[in-house]
């Protein structure tokens, strides 16, 4: 006797993510903030990239899913030069991009390779963002002097009612 187990799939997977050239790091597709109707808000991410909204979310994909944070990434105010900066949790704002995703010799971009399935990882959570986004946007604010009302909120990126 053989008894026939049928396994449902969806027939389309819906991105999640999109690979940002010129180093394809990853624009989360998830946040109506960041890609209002799927659509990510800028086309590439180099160092004189500017964001029509900050923070921006941009993830290494060289950190295994579900482990560290995102880049929360902020434009230099002209005043001070202009350009692309990024801060993570261990060495605050620095220039974009991380020192490794360049080239020594030439300064010319190293693209990562993404793993199989890169697009469909799923979004970041929340859940320890509510600390993250407001500690990366109180530095941006106070070393800059930019207002931190005019910053996206955890909340706003994630397209939730306001954290309490």
């Amino acid at each position: 006797m053989m008894i026939a187990v049928s396994l449902a799939l969806p027939a389309v997977v819906q991105a999640q993510w999109a690979a940002l050239p010129p180093y394809n790091v990853l624009w989360p597709l998830w946040s109506p903030a960041l890609s209002p109707g799927g659509t990510p808000l800028v086309t590439s991410l180099t160092k004189n990239t500017v964001l029509p909204v900050q923070p921006a979310l941009a993830w290494d994909p060289l950190q295994p899913a579900g482990t560290g944070k995102p880049w929360a990434l902020y434009n230099t105010p002209t005043a001070f030069g202009g350009g692309l900066l990024f801060f993570d949790l261990y060495y605050g704002l620095n220039p974009w991009p991380p020192s490794y995703m360049v080239d020594p010799v030439t300064g010319a971009p190293k693209p990562i390779t993404l793993p199989i399935g890169w697009s469909v990882l799923l979004p970041t959570p929340l859940k320890g963002f509510e600390y993250f986004i407001p500690l990366a946007n109180a530095i941006y604010s106070y070393q800059y002097g930019v207002p931190i009302a005019s910053l996206l909120t955890s909340a706003d990126i994630w397209g939730v009612a306001p954290l309490i």
